[in-house]
């Protein structure tokens, strides 16, 4: 005899319960979505999906980035270090300069090029020698196992500051993705693009620098850099820094004691040590603190300063205080970022999205309901009923997973409906097999659920195997239909296998029919 424990009929309807309460929040108007997010407690139903950047409008750039300015600062280190290191091994050149992804030396004593091609190699494994035709010169370039290594590198920590940047704006499911092999896709949201742009774009390099003194030998090389405030003026600072970006801890707005805007920083202990022990050797001099190779302040060292903290100081609004501070945390790109494509979603394309989405869904379900209920009479509504509660348990799940919905994430819905009363279809034909066999009511609904049982399975497994391939090797909306086909799919089964199963027996046992009409 069919028979349900009490415990998993609880536990039923406590599902039922539960998959209602947390849907009901995205009918909510938008206004009443906000309170309840920020008035109720976090285990209790308040979130609800997001929407993507076709519905809801917002930001869409592809940029490129510049990895030959990474080669370029890769090879002048190279330069400086074999410069360094030439010259302490007393071995004398006429020329020293770097070429493509390499460097060149011109030797005066062609008998000591062996020794010097030893000491670059030592400098850096990585780089082969790629012309020995002339017996002073040597040329090396770096390999190309390291040119992918630096190109890889390169794209990924690109990827990594601009989601830590996105996210420091608060939005909501960034879209940040790799394209091709120097190129990133960027789509948030609800975002303005020029905002955006003056955020992502930036590079945000900041080192501090000695100025060069004139009168003074300077072997590590200096260079030109222009002012912040007045770009006709020019400063020499030396080539190497003696602080990074990254040795900041932390950065964020404030004001000075004349109420200008500054921007705060803290150093972390290897950078707090390195400034102390700068400052403490070069009292009375000026060292330049400079942004994308720019100098923004040139202050001189009154004594030293050896608390790890400090401001920057440079003309700056509020906004743009608040800018630098959060591209500073953020970290700085380690290359150029260039827009090649942009495009902005309006809301109101959004708003059309999302009635068209409304619309096809409600005819989708409108017209499940009435085939149901017109080919299977009484078990027909059941299973209607059990389709609205799926609805219901999807929309849930994907709240609770904070999911982005996207044009192709509705269909991905329609398509759940349409599947949810699939296995239904398949455990009715079952039953009426049942019954034209001559099998009583109460044996032909047991031996139809236990019977259609494997072919739902199978059918739900092959579909949620596509979902999982979709996933993993989608992009964007794909990944959206990939989630919302992937939960339908379980919340389909659950529904079918649970749900009408257990509507179907409690009917069966308070009216204990003679004979079945499905």
């Amino acid at each position: 005899m069919i028979h349900i424990p009490r415990w998993k009929s609880i536990l039923i309807l406590l599902v039922c319960i539960l998959g209602f309460a947390y849907s009901i929040p995205n009918a909510l108007p938008v206004d009443l979505q906000n309170t309840l997010k920020e008035n109720l407690p976090g285990w209790l139903p308040s979130k609800t999906i997001n929407l993507g950047l076709d519905l809801r409008g917002g930001a869409h750039l592809l940029y490129e980035v510049d990895i030959k300015a990474v080669f370029d600062e890769r090879t002048d280190l190279i330069v400086q270090d074999a410069r360094n290191a030439l010259r302490e091994a007393k071995i004398g050149y006429s020329r020293i300069g770097s070429i493509e992804k390499g460097l060149r030396v011109i030797l005066r004593d062609p008998a000591q090029k062996t020794e010097a091609e030893k000491i670059i190699r030592d400098i850096n494994p990585n780089l082969k020698l790629t012309d020995e035709s002339d017996p002073a010169t040597i040329e090396v370039v770096m390999n190309e196992a390291e040119i992918k290594s630096i190109s890889d590198q390169t794209l990924s920590q690109s990827i990594e500051i601009v989601r830590r940047r996105v996210d420091e704006l608060g939005t909501t499911e960034p879209s940040i993705a790799r394209q091709g092999d120097n190129r990133i896709l960027l789509q948030v949201p609800g975002a303005n693009t020029e905002d955006l742009k003056r955020i992502v774009g930036t590079t945000a390099k900041l080192t501090f620098h000695l100025v060069s003194d004139p009168g003074e030998r300077n072997p590590g090389g200096s260079k030109t850099l222009p002012l912040t405030e007045d770009p006709t003026q020019s400063l020499a600072i030396d080539r190497k820094p003696m602080i990074t970006g990254e040795m900041l801890d932390t950065a964020a707005p404030s004001f000075d004691q004349n109420g200008q805007a500054v921007v705060s920083f803290r150093l972390n202990s290897q950078g707090a040590n390195r400034f102390c022990k700068v400052s403490t050797e070069q009292v009375g001099k000026p060292f330049a603190i400079v942004l994308d190779e720019k100098i923004i302040s040139a202050p001189v060292i009154r004594e030293p300063i050896c608390g790890g903290s400090g401001q920057i100081s440079g003309g700056f609004t509020v906004q743009s205080a608040n800018d630098l501070a959060l591209l500073l945390r953020a970290g700085a790109l380690p290359a150029p970022l260039t827009v090649v494509e942009e495009r902005s979603v309006g809301p109101s394309l959004g708003a059309d999205s999302i009635a068209a989405g409304q619309i096809g869904g409600v005819i989708g379900l409108l017209l499940i309901l009435a085939f149901m209920a017109a080919v299977y009479g009484f078990f027909g509504m059941l299973a209607n009923i059990a389709l609205i509660i799926n609805v219901a348990m999807l929309m849930a799940i994907l709240s609770a997973l904070q999911a982005t919905l996207t044009l192709p994430g509705i269909a991905g819905i329609v398509l759940t409906m349409g599947m949810a009363v699939d296995a239904n279809v398949l455990i009715f034909e079952r039953i009426r097999e049942e019954i034209r066999a001559g099998r009583s009511p109460m044996s032909a609904i047991d031996s139809g659920y236990n019977s259609a049982m494997s072919s739902i399975i199978d059918s739900n497994l092959t579909t949620l195997i596509a979902a999982a391939i979709l996933f993993a090797f989608g992009t964007g909306p794909i990944k959206g239909f990939a989630v919302t086909l992937s939960v339908g799919i379980l919340t389909s089964m659950f529904s079918a296998i649970m749900i009408t199963r257990l509507m179907v027996v409690t009917w069966l046992h308070r009216t204990k029919p003679k004979t079945l009409h499905i």
